[in-house]
């Protein structure tokens, strides 16, 4: 596990999307000798709860989070799975 990786990740998603919640698993142990693997970038897993995609559908939550990331797409992630909820709001 690249823990350094992980904190820039997590870094980069709490600058920009101020999340109540952020969970990032890195998975790239399961990739061992796949082909997007080799160039040594990794394949994470987010969970991200934020207030910043009330109002916006799936697709557009995701694109906020590959913007967050910006050149760590290119360099650091080869592979992202997310799941971007917006907190729950109680009456």
């Amino acid at each position: 596990m690249n823990a350094e990786r992980v904190e820039r990740i997590r870094a980069a998603l709490q600058a920009a999307l101020a999340p109540e919640l952020l969970e990032i698993e890195d998975d790239s142990h399961r990739h061992a000798g796949h082909a997007g693997a080799r160039d040594g970038r990794g394949h994470f897993n987010v969970h991200i709860v934020s207030a910043a995609f009330e109002g916006k559908l799936p697709l557009a939550r995701h694109r906020a989070v590959y913007a967050a990331l910006g050149t760590m797409m290119d360099t650091d992630i080869h592979a992202l799975s997310i799941r971007a909820e917006t907190p729950v709001t109680k009456p």
